[in-house]
């Protein structure tokens, strides 16, 4: 025997025995109801908003210091937002990233109005970090108008929210559909104009910088939409002093309307912690009283989100406020990757199954306004979502059920899922996250979009994993969808050759994914297109083996290398295969890196963020990923080598 086989055979091997302690290990995550739902992390902003709301909730006295009855929940707060502090006093939007200005303001915000004093070495450090990176001049839209609620920011320096858009038709659905959460319940807030009052003598000058103005930046010239809307936020100042009351009022009912009946059948608007804040604040100055139903839900799942493990685990960082739940992601994933493993009965995972089964949506929600005519169905990312079901959700439970075998019940909901997906694919070819055509560009120009979510275009990381769900559910890749999705993913290559991820970092996951919609879609693996793909995974294989890949890719427009993670590891282990690559050594070393960093337990570290929520903005660590896609890999490799 050659050695390269002796070298295969000995990977091979090791991949096994992997595969096997990794599956062990997944198959013990799971809930006793049998569906997996791991943590969903991001960054400090969550826990500074969380203090920011409890100001908003429980007014502080006149004079004195501000005690609220949450008080040690703020206190957990403090302390897990200052374990995370970089040596240079900033905060970062992502693990080992470098400090960013709003995460920063909000930061200082929250810690000086628990009490650290400013004068604290800590606050020292973090308010020249904020001077120096530009002070709150240079924050974020929502940084400020969040402030102007409380006075801290002049409200004629921040963006209007009018609620008056609720009257112009169908615009609202223009914007994304986690961006019309957030801006609905955002708008009825601003119209009221609150200034809630703040500790006695409490004030964040310090972090304006004197003489630097504070006006909208315009980079796109006199003759652009940026500059049109900046007239139009003009105008709509204008109106909110001398335009009409009994409109601007139309305008908030329907608001609140609108946000009251997404609440219905949900874990809160959205599902998203900002909307759900929000909401918080909108039932408050629509004058709902603390002990109303609808104020007494909406908190509860505000603080839903919240986890406390401080005692269990004796960590600062053990407490957090996720940005929303995972369940459904979670357990599709992990369904699809120990059902191609293999190591696991199939009746391991029909209770999984089944429970995923009970989550497909059966109301129409926002996507209808476009499909007025389409069966409900698909499937959401959390607990209850019913007016978000997502395409990327049902092409990956689609993925998991795959590996159970079928009932009646379960075929029936796939088919209309199949049927589901079809009418939502945009008129280029591809699949966006939840609605179909979402891409009027220069809404991007609004002055408050600058929290680059404005829009939901089609994506080649959701379209490729759409073509592999309908090919594991027999549709053939003559269909026209297939054909469109496929031609699709062809126009949208990266000049190096990889494929953009916009909802994973971030070329590695588009370039992963695309290659596994093209396979399973019949792409002959010697085009052109997917030898390139191949290649640049080669190039960027770091020296031990593994792949990593920076949040900073986003920022620079082309791939940024970082440390090797278990996960983008997985990720180009699986584009390899999926571009016929079933020898190299890169493909081995790949192998190699996951089995010698796996944890004795069957699991593995990883300590950088690989999800994407919104591009340069806001980053999310799933903690099932480092285990869910290198069992998926494993077993992916071990069925190319033939391994029974």
């Amino acid at each position: 025997m050659s050695p390269s086989l002796q070298v295969s055979d000995a990977v091979l091997s090791a991949a096994t025995q992997a595969l096997q302690r990794a599956s062990e290990y997944l198959l013990s995550q799971r809930t006793p109801q049998g569906f997996w739902w791991g943590d969903l992390t991001a960054d400090t902003t969550l826990e500074a908003d969380f203090i920011l709301t409890e100001l908003w909730r429980h007014t502080p006295p006149k004079e004195g210091p501000w005690n609220p009855p949450t008080r040690t929940l703020i206190e957990k707060a403090v302390r897990s937002i200052l374990a995370r502090q970089l040596p240079d006093g900033g905060f970062n939007i992502y693990l080992k990233g470098p400090g960013e200005i709003s995460a920063s303001i909000k930061a200082y915000v929250a810690l000086k109005l628990a009490g650290v004093p400013a004068d604290d070495e800590r606050m020292t450090r973090l308010r020249d970090r904020i001077i120096a990176m530009g002070g709150i001049q240079a924050a974020n839209s929502y940084v400020k108008l969040n402030l102007s609620l409380f006075g801290l920011f002049p409200r004629e320096h921040t963006p209007t929210v009018p609620p008056e858009m609720m009257l112009l038709g169908n615009l609202i659905y223009e914007m994304s559909s986690w961006s019309r959460a957030i801006v609905i319940p955002l708008s009825i807030v601003h119209a009221a104009n609150p200034q809630r009052p703040v500790p006695a003598g409490f004030s964040i000058q310090e972090l304006f910088i004197p003489g630097k103005s504070m006006e909208f930046s315009n980079n796109e010239g006199f003759f652009s939409w940026r500059n049109l809307f900046l007239t139009a936020d003009k105008l709509a100042k204008f109106w909110e002093r001398h335009g009409s009351r009994s409109l601007r009022q139309q305008a908030i009912r329907r608001a609140e309307q609108w946000m009251l009946e997404r609440t219905k059948f949900s874990d809160g608007l959205a599902a998203i912690y900002p909307s759900m804040m929000y909401v918080i604040m909108a039932l408050d100055v629509l004058g709902y009283p603390k002990d109303h139903p609808d104020v007494v839900e909406a908190t509860k799942q505000f603080m839903d989100l919240m986890a406390d493990r401080v005692a269990d685990k004796g960590s600062d960082e053990d407490f957090f406020f996720m940005p929303c739940f995972s369940p459904v992601w979670d357990t599709a994933i992990a369904m699809h990757a120990l059902g191609e493993g293999g190591m696991v009965p199939a009746g391991e995972l029909r209770k999984a199954g089944d429970w995923l089964l009970s989550k497909e949506v059966r109301r129409k929600g926002d996507w209808s306004v476009k499909r007025p005519n389409v069966e409900p169905s698909g499937w959401y990312f959390e607990f209850a979502n019913e007016f978000y079901p997502d395409i990327d959700d049902t092409a990956q439970v689609l993925l998991g059920l795959a590996q159970v075998p079928s009932t009646p019940e379960q075929k029936a909901a796939i088919d209309r899922a199949i049927q589901w997906l079809f009418a939502m694919q945009g008129s280029d070819g591809g699949w966006a996250a939840f609605d179909v055509d979402n891409n009027w560009e220069f809404l991007s120009s609004v002055p408050f979009a600058d929290h680059n979510a404005m829009l939901d275009p089609t994506c080649p990381d959701i379209t490729g994993r759409v073509l592999e769900a309908l090919a594991a559910c027999g549709v053939p890749n003559s269909h026209a969808a297939v054909k469109r999705g496929v031609e699709f993913l062809r126009n949208s290559t990266e000049r190096d050759g990889s494929w953009y991820g916009r909802w994973g970092v971030d070329y590695i996951y588009g370039t992963y994914l695309a290659l596994r919609g093209l396979r399973a879609s019949g792409e002959d693996d010697r085009e052109a297109h997917v030898l390139r793909a191949g290649e640049w995974l080669r190039a960027i294989q770091n020296a031990d083996g593994g792949w990593g890949e920076s949040c900073l890719s986003y920022e620079q427009g082309t791939y940024v290398n970082a440390p090797s993670t278990p996960s983008q590891t997985a990720w180009a282990i699986l584009g390899l295969i999926a571009g016929g690559d079933t020898t190299s050594s890169s493909l081995h070393k790949g192998i190699e890196y996951l089995t010698t960093t796996q944890r004795a337990d069957g699991g593995w570290d990883e300590d950088l963020s690989t999800g994407t929520g919104f591009p340069r903005v806001f980053y999310l660590q799933y903690h099932l990923y480092r285990n869910s896609f290198p069992v998926l890999a494993l077993a992916t490799y071990r069925k190319v080598r033939g391994a029974s």
